[in-house]
């Protein structure tokens, strides 16, 4: 080789080193500015139960974070478990035909976050498994017919842990559910394989804690920014908590529910949460008299669901702390919020001689009128679409970020969050995925909204389940209660608690809006006979 050459070769060698360095470099610089997320999804939590929102339960972590961030009062859910789970997955509304919520032409987070560059899992509930073995009364039965499009562990999530449909005993995950509510063993899986053993000292919300920890210790300091999603069955029923910390609230709830949400509102005001222009909500039609009930057991079962709620806030504790520990709590956005509003269901009635909250073995709920006052100062509760069923408490912190005991007050919905998170990667919303045409994103992001600043919102939001049904247009919601049987209209800026129909005086708006809802049902593939 030549002089000419070897100086030559000496400057490519120069150059392909100085590419590689600063290339490493800026790699290395991009990700430290990308922050780490945790999204905490609790389950059938009410707007009301959380202490910054003016319940009775101690979250004094939940608490915390509130106060050092911003809490949102105008955040929307879908109302049930499942569509809220594929809407938060997808950024899009759930679609109702078939194959399901989650389908290969829709980019989940997971996926979208990994091809970021981030590492990804999820711990704790996932209920959008297909498997036609799914449901019978066998541990682990779904792992021998089961669609990988519906599998967190193949759809994005480099780890997964926790129960792949509904909701299980907390502290025997592999113990039948009761005749009543149709005698199945509830399916966990452990990245890609059933899980068919458990401690004797097993508490679900500990141990989707513990995986969740582990992954953000093995993420910690890395190369890569991490993505932790916690999805917590608390505090579904089946009603199941420690004895120490039932404890803490043997007596709490003996004023009733219609004092308690009474309780509730006067915080809220105090909090500047609600507007003083309000009106508390009357009396649920499916709830009942508290003078009448048996109170003993009535205080006993919101008591079990205060332990449960409080065992949460000790776990995001726990997290916390493991960011501080690890190095990683000044780059770390958390979000917290629920699926749906308190529920009103209760499998296997409310009869203190065959019902008993608290351990393992039995399977009680907190029924119609817990339910509903968990919501408070809202109407209704889960699976309907009235405030109290679609609005849940949401807490944003990221320090140096987000204001610090900031309350939003805008609109947004759970399908804002896939395009919040892109953003925060420095990433895009992609049109395929693995070779197939993605739908495109239905949501809009809200970094500005956590910074403090405004955004252009939806032109409309919409919901739907099991013959509930709504739509929001600015301040305008259209609304159907399918007890009630009729269109309802509302406008929230001045009536959030939705008292006043004025469908009557707007008769052509109700028009209007009745046909906006059909075209949204039409895209999102329900059946004309459901609406």
């Amino acid at each position: 080789m030549n002089f000419t050459n070897r100086l030559y070769f000496r400057r490519v060698m120069r150059a392909l080193f100085m590419s590689f360095l600063f290339g490493g470099l800026l790699t290395a610089y991009s990700n430290a500015l990308r922050p780490n997320i945790i999204l905490i999804m609790c389950d059938d939590m009410g707007f009301s139960d959380i202490g910054c929102y003016g319940g009775q339960a101690r979250t004094p972590n939940i608490d915390k974070l509130a106060t050092q961030g911003m809490r949102f009062t105008q955040f929307y859910n879908n109302a049930k478990c499942t569509t809220t789970r594929a809407s938060i997955l997808t950024g899009l509304y759930p679609r109702f035909g078939k194959p399901g919520h989650l389908r290969s032409n829709m980019v989940t987070l997971g996926e979208a976050l990994k091809e970021a560059g981030y590492r990804t899992s999820l711990s704790g509930k996932w209920h959008l498994l297909r498997s036609k073995t799914q449901k019978q009364k066998t541990p682990g039965s779904w792992f021998k017919d089961f669609d990988k499009v519906s599998h967190p562990f193949y759809r994005g999530f480099d780890r997964y842990y926790g129960v792949l449909d509904g909701c299980c005993n907390f502290f025997n995950p592999l113990q039948a559910d009761p005749k009543y509510k149709g005698g199945r063993i509830r399916n966990f899986g452990l990245d890609g394989q059933p899980v068919l053993e458990f401690a004797e000292d097993y508490y679900t919300t500990d141990a989707f804690t513990d995986h969740a920890i582990q992954t953000i210790e093995q993420s910690a300091g890395k190369d890569q920014p991490f993505f932790v999603h916690i999805t917590y069955t608390a505090p579904h029923y089946p009603l199941h908590a420690k004895p120490e910390d039932i404890a803490k609230y043997r007596h709490r709830f003996k004023m009733g529910w219609n004092e308690m949400r009474k309780q509730r509102w006067e915080r809220q005001k105090q909090m500047k949460l609600v507007d003083e222009s309000w009106t508390l909500t009357g009396e649920d039609s499916k709830s009942y008299s508290w003078e009448e009930s048996n109170q003993d057991f009535e205080n006993h079962r919101m008591a079990v669901y205060a332990a449960m709620i409080d065992s949460m806030d000790q776990n995001i504790g726990r997290l916390v702390k493991t960011l501080d520990r690890t190095g990683a709590i000044d780059n770390t956005v958390i979000l917290f919020l629920s699926d749906n509003g308190g529920c009103s269901e209760e499998p296997g009635g409310r009869d203190p001689s065959k019902r008993n909250a608290g351990p393992g073995d039995d399977y009680v709920a907190v029924g119609p009128a817990w339910g509903w006052a968990q919501n408070a100062p809202f109407r209704r509760y889960k699976s309907w679409v009235h405030e109290g069923g679609i609005t849940t408490p949401m807490v944003a912190w990221w320090p140096g970020k987000v204001p610090a005991g900031a309350i939003n007050r805008q609109p947004a919905h759970i399908i804002d969050l896939l395009p919040t998170f892109l953003e925060l990667a420095g990433s895009e919303y992609p049109k395929t995925y693995k070779g197939h045409e993605i739908l495109p994103c239905e949501g809009l992001s809200m970094v500005s909204l956590l910074k403090g600043q405004s955004r252009k919102g939806h032109d409309q939001l919409a919901w739907f389940w099991s013959g509930n049904k709504a739509i929001r247009q600015g301040d305008w919601k259209l609304v159907w209660d399918k007890l009630i049987k009729k269109w309802e209209l509302y406008n929230l800026s001045v009536d959030r608690c939705e008292t006043k129909d004025l469908s009557v005086a707007h008769p052509e708006r109700v028009e209007a809006m009745q046909e906006a809802y059909r075209v949204w049902a039409e895209k999102v593939e329900l059946k004309s006979s459901k609406l």
